[in-house]
């Protein structure tokens, strides 16, 4: 690497930001070479960008030949090969961690790379990983991606209707699962789900199952197999597959404000050098420092910022199986003790759910360790922010608030741990690459500081998605026909008198519960399954731990003559078709919805109910029938 990308690779002062941003923005192009230059590549691309944001189209390395994998094990392995690459705490204290090095990775990588190519896995098939957070996870993900197979890993919290979709939308050629997964207290039954799912998934020909718990699955008999036969006598070393920059790495589903969830498509070259740099400058992260980051991979932030984000710097990454409040509220903090945590990197919902505990499961544990506070998933309230920033800090931790998406790959818009100057509750600065616009609902830039209006982004980062799988048209429609030549984030935020950005929340239909997009018509849908139920609308409300909850306004065939009843049979419905996840907190049933004489549903008015903000309900003139609205105010539900 040479001087100048160094430069642009490494931001360690205020005035290095300002610089790698200005280039940035003036010459992307060469800045962006500069930063991808550190990587290992098979071939050099023939070009840094081409885009066009009204096809959508966007290419970045294009005609460079690679493997992400090699850039997060084989380029590690001569000069930190027995460094740890991962830390496995498990669900239980009492069960041993395990330490995985570089080495131990790439064999364990390259020995199921070589099972998945033994069962006819080919470049381009499509890997459905379901699957609790173990190690065997990090390696179905690296092992896909070294032999060139899309992976889609499915959250394990989702039920069997909601994997079968994700299945059938990518025609998934092979689902990697295990027998079960501890969650706190409880064995989720894995293997049982995925069975259930496979009833309605035809594209399927191999499961391969990892024994986590031991208890009894069914395994079919030609087309199941266990993760510890199929590694059997299989080589540890395997010639990773050369993939073209632009090729699929891995399809990640995300709900949107339409039923169907989202498959969106991240590529190869351009995810690798967006990750690669954000995780680095953003948390500053220095050489041999323990990261952990308490997402699950079944999210975005796993991918980005638990593998390869990490594992492309040759960190040391945990992966925790656990939850926070299991067996008490100072697990976290137990943790980040027991390995010496240097980065820890959470949920705003986490830290709310953490902040109502006593402070004494805090102060037993030394968390002197700790140097980068980080938050993600959702805008963090100030009150949660000086929380952290008082009790796990202890007053001496940047927070590095980080402000992306799914669709975006990676930080867009971040503090630099301990060179931005932070501001409770904001995001403060774009990313080098990333340039921001806020709009108004007429289409016009906003200029200027102190003002407000909705999110886009102007110009292409490397880790933007694609495309969704199988549906161009939407993807073009979701993103980037609202505002012309402008990627629209469906979030609104607020640029303050020092050019600051606060995210203030989704102007579209989807609500962000604990971190988890969450769209409406989604859960909609799956109300409106139960037989009792006629019509649904769902919006969010403020929640002092989930950030937002669920409130659901339903309208049956009949009177519900025991509505307790009916409201756990609903919860059940949503839970076993999308999952646990997506259960709203609130259920009221109602005579009627206030719609206008074109049938839209007013969401705004259910909002202001369900926040029981009713002081000033606007305009019900336009409505069918205005005297609904007095009805649902009578039976709202603090």
């Amino acid at each position: 690497m040479n001087q100048a990308s160094a430069l642009m690779n490494t931001i360690t002062t205020p005035n290095e930001y300002k610089q790698a941003y200005q280039q940035s923005v003036e010459d992307p192009e060469k800045f962006w070479a500069g930063v991808a230059s550190d990587f290992l590549w098979r071939k050099n691309w023939d070009q840094v960008l081409q885009w066009d944001f009204a096809k959508p189209e966007v290419k970045w390395f294009d005609g460079a030949k690679l493997n992400i994998t090699e850039n997060c094990l084989d380029r590690h392995l001569l000069e930190r090969g027995d460094q740890t690459a991962i830390i496995w705490e498990p669900n239980d204290p009492q069960e041993d961690h395990i330490t995985i090095t570089y080495n131990e990775l790439h064999q364990r990588v390259c020995q199921f790379s070589n099972a998945l190519k033994d069962m006819g896995v080919v470049k381009g098939d499509r890997i459905c990983i379901y699957m609790p957070m173990i190690p065997e996870l990090a390696v179905a993900v690296l092992a896909c991606a070294r032999v060139g197979a899309i992976h889609s890993v499915v959250f394990a919290g989702f039920s069997s209707s909601s994997l079968a979709d994700r299945i059938n939308d990518a025609s998934c050629k092979m689902v990697i699962t295990a027998d079960g997964s501890y969650r706190g207290e409880k064995i989720v039954e894995l293997k049982k789900i995925t069975d259930d799912a496979l009833q309605s998934c035809a594209s399927i020909e191999k499961v391969i199952v990892v024994k986590r718990t031991g208890k009894e699955v069914n395994m079919q008999e030609n087309r199941d197999v266990w993760w510890h036969d199929a590694i059997d006598d299989m080589a540890d070393t395997c010639e990773p597959e050369v993939m073209d920059a632009e090729d699929m790495l891995f399809i990640l589903y995300t709900s949107g404000s339409t039923g169907k969830p989202k498959g969106m498509v991240h590529s190869s070259a351009g995810y690798m050098v967006y990750t690669n740099y954000t995780f680095r400058n953003a948390f500053q992260y220095q050489d041999g420092e323990v990261y952990w980051c308490t997402a699950d991979v079944g999210w975005i932030t796993g991918h980005s910022y638990i593998l390869y984000g990490p594992l492309s710097a040759g960190a040391v990454t945990v992966m925790f199986e656990g939850v926070p409040s299991y067996p008490d509220m100072g697990r976290f903090w137990q943790v980040v003790e027991k390995h010496k945590v240097n980065i820890f990197y959470t949920a705003p919902t986490a830290i709310r759910a953490l902040e109502k505990a006593d402070l004494s499961f805090v102060e037993k544990y030394d968390l002197s360790s700790l140097r980068v506070l980080g938050t993600v998933g959702e805008p963090i309230n100030e009150e949660a922010w000086h929380w952290y920033d008082k009790n796990i800090g202890k007053g001496g931790c940047p927070i590095v608030d980080t402000y992306w998406q799914t669709e975006t790959g990676g930080f867009m818009i971040s503090p630099i741990a301990g060179i931005t100057e932070t501001k409770p509750a904001f995001a403060t600065l774009p990313m080098p690459g990333v340039q921001p616009a806020l709009m108004d609902k007429d289409g016009n830039e906003i200029g200027g500081n102190a003002v407000e209006g909705r999110l886009t982004i102007k110009f292409p980062w490397p880790s933007m998605a694609r495309t969704i799988y199988g549906d161009h048209e939407r993807f073009k429609q979701t993103y980037f026909s609202a505002f012309e030549g402008k990627y629209f984030t469906g979030d609104g935020a607020k640029r303050d008198e020092d050019g600051y950005y606060r995210i203030t929340g989704r102007v579209d239909d989807v609500i962000i519960v604990s971190g988890h997009n969450l769209g409406t018509a989604e859960i909609e849908s799956a109300i409106d399954e139960h037989d009792k139920v006629c019509e649904t609308a769902v919006v969010g409300f403020p929640h002092d731990v989930k950030g937002n909850a669920v409130y659901a306004f339903v309208i049956c065939y009949q009177a519900p003559s025991d509505e307790d009843t009916l409201r756990k049979e609903i919860l059940e419905t949503v839970s076993d078709i999308i999952g646990p996840i997506a259960k709203p907190d609130k259920i009221q049933f109602v005579g009627g919805l206030p719609k206008t004489r074109s049938g839209k549903i007013m969401r705004r008015i259910l909002r202001k109910i369900a926040s029981s903000d009713t002081s000033n309900l606007g305009d019900t003139s336009t409505l069918l029938d205005p005297s609904v609205v007095d009805e649902i105010m009578a039976g709202a539900i603090n």
